[in-house]
């Protein structure tokens, strides 16, 4: 979760608490603060569903938990070769956790590809367990090894459990009229099995999904059961797994409420909802499916019992479109794409700016350029949604830092959108839309007020007398227009992308006119009210790392280890990217060195060079994974001494 208190349980993962002690029948029972799992295998071998399902029934346990679901971006690659590794990385722990941990305790691999591919992150002494059945000859083969690391001693520095998953499921599912290959699907199920007895995992919860998954197919859901309680049953009587673990709900880390375990992409389509009818408006969204952005309009289209509407367009273009002629109807309008998609887009949020619509873009950002890495994650479209139109066409932009602050992140995008009617870039990523963690729901006396009031009369007197709708005359705080809703009689008005004249909205190609709008716009994004940025700094630091989005998690983990070193260094994270806080400036020249950490080449750093002439430090990476702790404490950790 967010909490700052130090903690030196992030200095080693999987940390014994207790002494052994004797469980029921003969097996012990060994305490653990924490677990990092990665389940590994085949795109087709049902790692996402496995590790999914972990991940829900340790949500429902109560342990605070972090994932990293890693996949591939063809649909399909080749069975058996590496670049079809999909994995699913767990972190679950007794006390409060930010990231899904830099390297497992427990690998799960289900071929000689996920165990290559995946051994590398392995440190000595982790836990590997191998489905033995898929390491033939020609699987070998595949990925490069002339002989069996199960045989040749390369893996003797780890605890190897070679298990016959494959085999095992097969016999555990005999009794069912199904045959070898439809039988041989449950072998993750079996595995799942295996580790909820491994690490005392509820298992009710999965009884029922399957059952629900496969309500239609109760033979198959029947059979998916039967291979989770086989596997199981294989835990608790073979002498190959002769300790299990537990790791404690995370009573301490957790506010009083109502939890739920909860993805980024999930809390951020909450999120809409939620602004919706705090506004009370329809909402409607106009998309374009696109990687990793696709889950927020699938789960939209569920809700149309809240006034939502969802359009799925034939291109990025036409769903941008829909959504600002959506919003010119007065209904809170949303367009989500990622960075692709965000280009094409960008005439069509230049004509927002010009209509000062409210408009929400949200961009889940993923490794580029061009189609790059589609299901892998970056925070390279910073310097894109800023400046990434024709003109100057300032809008403001808004960064999450968690999978479950993506709900509050929607909330106000929304109301800034609103308030100064505008259009607003909402910045995810992968990392933060396929990552999940536990999330408190919040109370509806904690959602903000978002009603707005639609202009309903004449709002302005000629030197005649003569009462007039002036479609721009503005709100003396906000500079926002006022929102006309089409079809309200005497307030018709012109609208279109040419220049507008000041007040009445009239086309102009008067110069002086054009240099007062265009600086009218830049004056209403930069007032902006939002919050100050908060700092972090309980000893007086010289040192301050500066972070945005989905870097939150690393840099605090390893600003953790840092202090419980014995380091002093201040941290903070900006959410308002556009405009800034207005204490930032105050707050950089607080300290004689200042590090921005991102996964990019150094784009907010450049943004801080240039307004405020600090000398900031870029640390940046760009390999398509989220930062480590231990990677960023070591860089943070030159700064300081540097």
């Amino acid at each position: 979760m967010t909490s700052q208190v130090s903690s030196p349980t992030e200095q080693a993962d999987g940390a014994v608490l207790g002494e052994q002690r004797e469980a029921a029948g003969t097996k012990d029972v060994r305490r653990l603060e924490r677990v990092i799992i990665r389940f590994a295998g085949d795109s087709g071998d049902g790692m996402q569903l496995t590790g999914d399902r972990f991940t829900s029934e340790t949500a429902s346990f109560g342990n605070d938990l972090s994932t990293l679901p890693n996949f591939p971006a063809e649909i399909r690659a080749p069975a058996g070769t590496l670049p079809g590794v999909s994995s699913f990385q767990l972190h679950f722990a007794d006390h409060d956790i930010l990231t899904p941990g830099d390297a497992p305790n427990v690998l799960v691999a289900m071929n000689p590809a996920a165990l290559k591919a995946n051994i590398g992150d392995l440190p000595r002494g982790a836990e590997i367990i191998v489905n033995t059945d898929e390491f033939t000859k020609r699987a070998l083969q595949k990925v490069g090894y002339a002989a069996s690391p199960l045989e040749d001693g390369s893996l003797d520095g780890y605890q190897l459990h070679p298990v016959p998953l494959t085999t095992l499921t097969v016999e555990a599912l005999k009794e069912f009229d199904l045959s070898r290959k439809e039988a041989e699907r449950s072998k993750n199920m079996f595995a799942l099995g295996l580790l909820s007895w491994m690490y005392h995992r509820p298992t009710e919860g999965t009884e029922r999904f399957l059952r629900s998954k496969f309500a239609k197919k109760p033979d198959i859901a029947a059979a998916n059961i039967a291979a989770f309680r086989a596997g199981w049953n294989f835990g608790e009587t073979t002498e190959d797994f002769a300790v299990s673990y537990e790791v404690a709900p995370a009573a301490q880390a957790f506010p009083v409420g109502t939890y739920r375990n909860i993805s980024g992409n999930l809390a951020l389509a909450y999120g809409l909802v939620a602004a919706s009818r705090q506004a009370d408006l329809p909402l409607y969204l106009g998309s374009y499916p696109i990687t990793p952005a696709s889950d927020i309009l699938h789960e939209l289209s569920r809700h149309k019992n809240f006034g939502v509407r969802t359009f799925q367009a034939e291109d990025e273009i036409a769903g941008i479109g829909a959504a600002l002629g959506a919003a010119f109807g007065g209904a809170l309008a949303v367009t989500t794409t990622s960075g692709p998609g965000v280009a094409l887009k960008s005439e069509t949020i230049g004509l927002a700016v010009s209509l000062e619509l409210p408009l929400l873009i949200v961009d889940i950002q993923r490794g580029g350029p061009s189609t790059g890495l589609p299901t892998k994650t970056e925070q390279a479209d910073l310097l894109q949604a800023m400046y990434g139109r024709n003109g100057e066409a300032p809008v403001p932009v808004v960064a999450p830092r968690t999978p479950a602050d993506c709900f509050d992140a929607a909330l106000e995008a929304a109301r800034i959108a609103l308030a100064y009617r505008t259009p607003v870039f909402l910045l995810s990523d992968g990392y933060l839309a396929n990552g999940s963690e536990p999330w408190r729901i919040p109370e509806l006396d904690e959602l903000p007020d978002l009603r707005v009031r639609f202009a309903t009369g004449p709002n302005h007197t000629l030197a005649d007398g003569t009462e007039v709708f002036w479609p721009y005359k503005r709100d003396a705080r906000t500079l926002a227009r006022p929102w006309a809703i089409p079809g309200t009689p005497g307030l018709e008005h012109r609208i279109g992308g040419i220049e507008k004249q000041d007040g009445t909205g009239n086309i102009s190609y008067d110069p002086a006119n054009h240099d007062f709008m265009v600086r009218t716009r830049q004056a209403k994004v930069d007032g902006i009210e939002v919050p100050d940025i908060e700092v972090d700094d309980p000893d007086g630091a010289r040192t301050l790392v500066l972070g945005w989005g989905s870097t939150y998690g690393p840099i605090t983990a390893a600003v953790r280890r840092l202090r419980t070193t014995g380091e002093a260094i201040a941290q903070a994270h900006l959410r308002h990217l556009n405009p800034f806080p207005k204490n930032l400036g105050t707050v950089l020249e607080r300290y004689d060195k200042v590090v921005i950490p991102e996964m990019n080449l150094g784009q907010l750093a450049t943004l801080v060079r240039a307004r405020y002439l600090v000398d900031a430090h870029s640390y940046n990476q760009v390999n398509g994974m989220p930062f480590k702790a231990e990677q960023l404490a070591t860089a943070l950790k030159e700064a300081i001494d540097g």
